[in-house]
């Protein structure tokens, strides 16, 4: 009896102690997710996957809510990991990539509705193009807290590309985005994610104070300000009762998610 009561202490202070080195071993783990959206609206043809329905869009939204979330800025996210600081595990931020028009008709208004800030990447030469935003509506958009980033001129796959024309997308956006909304544009989206150290040198030469990626570059855990990883959203998150929507909230979702290396010039050119 002794021998069995011993041997059941030995297996609770394991499991206790494992408990314990578990959770510090997570702490240190934690990256605030990133949710990245592209279209929303009915999802059909080719930018199905891309799509996530109005429905669901306000589903996650309101799960965001409900939850207790925290939606920050892209400001505050950047602004914190520069001074090191330690994120609540409820934290989260939101971004659009492309500058689709569905953004304004769909999403804009749930953003306002649940009063959570956003990002969009705009790609500047498409604006006021079909199917995309106009600059009115861009900022409209900017006084309710959907402040605009840069996406290249035309959505081109850089490390594909000659030094003097990724200079040319990356700065050329900027400026153009700079020159309409009348202040300084200061993140920077990658085309398909895709990134090389010559890439992320002229992002940074062209001023820009941080760039986000997709699944791509060394750094899991977002230390580099340059590559930051994001988690892409789609129509089948809210499944499962929400089980997907959680792991993707987590805060953990770099942990088990596969990563590429920052580019190749081999790469297959979407809008992402």
């Amino acid at each position: 009896m002794r021998i069995l009561k011993n041997t059941s202490f030995f297996i609770a202070a394991i499991l206790l102690i494992g408990s314990f080195g578990y959770t510090f071993w997570l702490r240190d783990r934690y990256v605030v997710p990133i949710l990245t959206y592209h279209h929303v609206g009915i999802p059909s043809g080719k930018w199905r996957l891309n799509t996530v329905s109005e429905k669901s869009f306000e589903y996650q939204m309101n799960f965001i809510k409900r939850h207790g979330f925290e939606v920050i800025s892209f400001d505050d996210l950047v602004e914190g990991i520069k001074k090191g600081h330690e994120f609540t595990r409820n934290t989260v931020v939101l971004q659009f990539d492309d500058g689709y028009e569905d953004n304004y008709k769909y999403a804009f208004p749930i953003l306002k509705k649940y009063g959570f800030p956003a990002m969009v990447f705009l790609i500047s030469d498409k604006i006021g193009t079909p199917d995309f935003l106009t600059w009115d509506e861009i900022k409209e958009m900017e006084k309710n807290s959907f402040l605009a980033g840069a996406h290249t001129r035309h959505h081109v796959y850089l490390p594909r590309v000659s030094l003097a024309q990724a200079q040319d997308e990356i700065a050329g956006s900027k400026k153009e985005i700079e020159g309409h909304l009348g202040h300084s544009i200061d993140y920077f989206c990658y085309p398909s994610g895709g990134f090389t150290e010559e890439v992320k040198r002229l992002v940074k030469e062209a001023g820009f104070k941080a760039a986000v990626s997709t699944n791509r570059g060394k750094d899991r855990f977002n230390f580099d300000l340059y590559e930051l990883k994001r988690i892409h959203m789609n129509n089948t998150d809210d499944q499962y009762s929400g089980l997907i929507l959680w792991f993707k909230l987590s805060g953990y979702y770099n942990l088990f998610r596969h990563f590429k290396k920052g580019g190749s010039p081999h790469q297959k050119v979407v809008y992402e």
